[in-house]
């Protein structure tokens, strides 16, 4: 198999040099994971802050309260004044803060106030150039202090917006009227000698780069940098460019960081767009503030953020999701996502019933037996088994043969209300100690049955090898003794586990699911006859395969352009293939048509990048389908399951589809990578622009288990 080997290395920072080789593998080992932390600030020091210092090993953080000092993680300080806005450091790394009038030094030393600040202008921008010498910038001009005021007449009523110096004394400007420098006493006007037009003579930063000597500054729809060598650059949105306008620009070893008004942006190799609580605890950026090698503190109004790496492996990944699944994703043996009390709390956590409980689950169980399946850890045998369990509880609560409830809670639990627009119903379990919801979908037959195979094939002792089968026979009975239909409490068919040819082949209500159910029932029917052998699967197979049409249904099991795009069906899409070409002899004259049908499928959601589907594609088809691409979205998914509100419908460097996704959402023309996006689940448009719960859920991770652990099963990674 032709497959694309990998090294994560920490200078670019999650950005990947492809090697073709040919392997079996894609070699993972250890990489660098994107976290986030909090950095908790004193209560007396608000949460404002509006510089950030380090100074040999103190780390000063300048909040609109006052100036505070960490070392070792602890906090002192004491609040100065409330209003604080800007700061800056002399030579003697003595920090001077600004309110909008008045500056003053971390030592209680005091410049008397810039003329005319008393008024309506403002300090913007402080910079000492030398011991003795002080230029603030205000919303009306720049002065100089050394001893006494005097104002720059150069900028006379023009806003100053910020100011440096580079490692030759030549001082730069950034202002509303012109990036300006001053060499040899004279100030020149950089748009006077060709800056493009498209800067709109506005600049809102100016820096110099790492080496002291390149001058880095932000236009309102650019970044740019004036290089000593000559290889001056210039990006926008078109170039990759993620937002703006920038406020401020600061470059570390290999990584260039920007702030603006609504994220952090890093630069390596590749562009990472940092929004969100996810990442910050406030969009808007006031500063950068380098820490180590790969670590950053971003100061925001609402709090500090630690952005940085941390080496792992994808098992330790893995452990962690199987830890935070225990804390709060298990109600009962069922698996799905906890709400919040509070958003963002994790500590607020609890469980309740929820509408798809039982394909969820099935997705766990699905993570599990690939996981015993590689490691044969009892932990994964014992959870594999508790799950098992539940699904087979879900069938047992309901008293009707072969009908899986789509939840189930105990007779005391109180209930959640069904969200479905459609109604559901609560049961009483037989022997009274369970209720159960009704309307059981085909997303239930679709995750029972692929799981439970694999819990048969890789997990299940013998007596468990015959509970898998009698609740397959059970199941998929059901379904063929009711005229392809799965029969509710009520005697009547449930509102989507529909499978019949009057309904797929002759009735226009069904045309879009025509080609997906088609799929579901060969799978659940080949399925059925592997395990049990019973000569009724096969007949009704055969009869389907050669009255009904359902193999040439089959090719469009996914429905494409031009046509609504439904990423929920995805999953009813792809579990169905894995049985039935693994329990379809090669020889059927059906074989190629599936395999036919699962390429089509790749094909149409191959942009969307989502590491589970190129898994599945790669294992069916047996060669690479972008494998390279799941390793990185598993790599790059983050830790922080919470389902925080992200926007991106703002950004540059996303074009924007002219057909939006369903709902009438906006979405890209590509997928975002995970940890800008939040998609968490397979039935999420990872294209959508605009999504999330406001941080008042926190899913499971079974996304990541099951496209690590069954890759980790066909070896395409460790």
């Amino acid at each position: 198999m032709k497959v694309l080997k990998f090294t994560a290395f920490l200078m670019a920072w999650l950005c990947f040099s492809p090697v073709q080789v040919f392997s079996q593998k894609i070699a993972s080992g250890s990489y660098y994971q994107e976290v986030s932390q909090k950095i908790d600030l004193p209560l007396n020091a608000g949460l404002d802050v509006v510089k950030l210092f380090k100074h040999g090993n103190t780390i000063k953080a300048i909040t609109s309260h006052g100036i505070f000092y960490n070392q070792k993680d602890k906090w002192t300080g004491q609040p100065y004044v409330s209003g604080i806005i800007n700061a800056t450091a002399d030579n003697s790394q003595t920090v001077w803060m600004n309110n909008d009038k008045t500056i003053w030094s971390e030592k209680g030393e005091r410049i008397p106030n810039p003329p005319r600040t008393h008024g309506r202008q403002s300090i913007t921008s402080t910079h000492w150039i030398d011991n003795n010498t002080l230029l603030a910038g205000t919303t009306h001009g720049l002065y100089s202090w050394n001893g006494t005021w005097e104002k720059v007449t150069t900028f006379s009523d023009i806003k100053i917006n910020a100011i440096t110096q580079d490692n030759e004394g030549i001082i730069w400007i950034a202002a509303d009227e012109g990036l300006w420098q001053k060499k040899s006493g004279v100030w020149l006007d950089m748009d006077k000698i060709g800056l493009a037009l498209g800067h709109d003579s506005q600049y809102l930063t100016v820096t110099t780069g790492l080496n002291g000597k390149d001058i880095l500054f932000s236009s309102p729809k650019a970044i740019a940098s004036l290089a000593a060598d000559g290889n001056h650059w210039l990006k926008r949105g078109a170039d990759g460019l993620p937002y703006g306008p920038a406020t401020k620009i600061l470059e570390t070893d290999s990584l260039l960081w920007i702030g603006t008004p609504k994220g952090l942006i890093r630069k390596g190799k590749n562009w990472r767009y940092y929004t969100s609580k996810r990442w910050l605890p406030d969009d808007q950026i006031n500063d950068i503030l380098p820490i180590e090698p790969g670590k950053v503190w971003v100061a925001t109004p609402n709090g500090i953020s630690e952005i940085g790496l941390k080496a792992m492996t994808l098992e330790e990944k893995a452990n962690g999701i199987e830890e935070i699944i225990e804390k709060r994703h298990n109600r009962i043996g069922i698996v799905n996502r906890s709400k919040l009390a509070i958003a963002g709390d994790i500590n607020s956590s609890f469980l309740e019933n929820q509408d798809n409980d039982g394909l969820w689950t099935s997705c766990y169980l699905i993570a599990e037996s690939f996981r015993y399946g590689v490691t044969k850890s009892e932990d994964a045998k014992t959870k594999a088994k508790r799950t098992f369990e539940a699904l087979e509880r879900l069938e047992t609560v309901t008293g009707i043969p072969g009908y899986p409830a789509r939840s189930y809670v105990r007779s005391e639990d109180l209930l959640a209300p069904s969200r479905s627009p459609h109604p559901k119903n609560w049961h009483p379990s037989p022997d009274g100690k369970w209720q159960w919801l009704d309307d059981t979908s085909s997303d239930e037959i679709v995750g029972h049955l692929l799981s439970m195979s694999l819990y048969h094939d890789l997990v299940a002792d013998e007596d468990d090898k015959k509970r898998v089968v009698d609740l397959i026979d059970r199941i998929v009975g059901h379904i063929v003794d009711n005229d392809l239909q799965l029969i509710d409490y009520d005697g009547k068919p449930t509102r989507w586990a529909i499978w019949t040819p009057d309904s797929l082949n002759r009735s226009s209500n069904w045309l879009y699911e025509k080609g997906l159910n088609s799929l579901q029932i060969l799978s659940s029917l080949q399925t059925a006859y592997h395990f049990t052998g019973k000569a009724k699967y096969k007949k009704v197979y055969q009869h389907l395969i050669e009255k009904e049409g359902y193999a040439i249904n089959a090719l469009e099991a996914k429905m494409t352009d031009p046509f609504d795009i439904s990423h929920s069906d995805d999953i009813l899409n792809f579990l169905p293939y894995y049985n039935l070409l693994n329990y379809t002899p090669k020889d059927d004259p059906s074989y190629p048509l599936y395999l036919q049908s699962l390429n089509r499928s790749w094909k149409a959601v191959r942009s969307d990048n989502m590491p589970v589907w190129n898994v599945f594609a790669s294992a069916l088809l047996k060669e690479d389908m972008d494998l390279n691409i799941a390793l990185r979205e598993i790599q790059t998914f983050p830790l922080d399951l919470i389902t925080w509100s992200v926007e991106n419908s703002h950004r540059w460097d996303l074009k924007v589809d002219e057909f939006p996704g369903r709902g009438r959402s906006p979405q890209a023309y590509t997928a975002l990578p995970s940890p800008e996006g939040n998609t968490f689940r397979w039935n999420t448009n990872p294209k959508q622009l605009d999504i999330g719960g406001g941080g008042k859920t926190e899913v499971s991770g079974t996304y990541y288990l099951v496209a690590y652990w069954m890759g980790r099963y066909y070896g395409y990674w460790e």
